[in-house]
């Protein structure tokens, strides 16, 4: 099995993720034992922020870094275990409230495709950014 960055790289479907990873100098850390849990925007979520948010926030890397940490919690959490808890606490050290009662939320983001085993972690693909507020 592959880790966390080699998924989302092989996928296709997060340059504008990957891109941000490298610019906040994360890839070392998502590429570690972790494990972490991973709730990563597609392109098309990104495609969603105004135009030129993803610039900024690529020359501004504190402010790109907690964004990024936001998106990602300790352990490995499958959607059943996310279905049994009300909020996980990021990386970044905010609460991230989870809702399964219909479907699968996070935040006021839905997750498209969950449970993407890495041998590091579990991704769970969510259709906007989650900005932090």
């Amino acid at each position: 099995m592959a880790d966390i960055v080699d998924i989302a790289v092989s996928a296709g479907s997060f340059e504008t993720l990957v891109a941000a990873v490298q610019a906040a100098n994360l890839v070392e850390t998502l590429k570690s034992p972790g494990p972490f849990t991973v709730f990563a925007p597609n392109d098309d979520a990104f495609a969603k922020l105004p135009p030129g948010t993803v610039q900024t926030l690529v020359q501004n890397i504190p402010q790109l870094t907690r964004i990024l940490t936001y998106h990602v919690v300790p352990g490995r959490l499958m959607q059943a275990d996310l279905a049994r808890l009300h909020s996980v606490t990021s990386v970044e050290g905010s609460p991230l409230k989870i809702d399964c009662s219909e479907g699968f939320e996070v935040k006021n983001a839905t997750v498209m495709i969950p449970d993407i085993e890495a041998d590091n972690g579990v991704i769970h693909v969510i259709d906007t950014v989650l900005l932090m507020g």
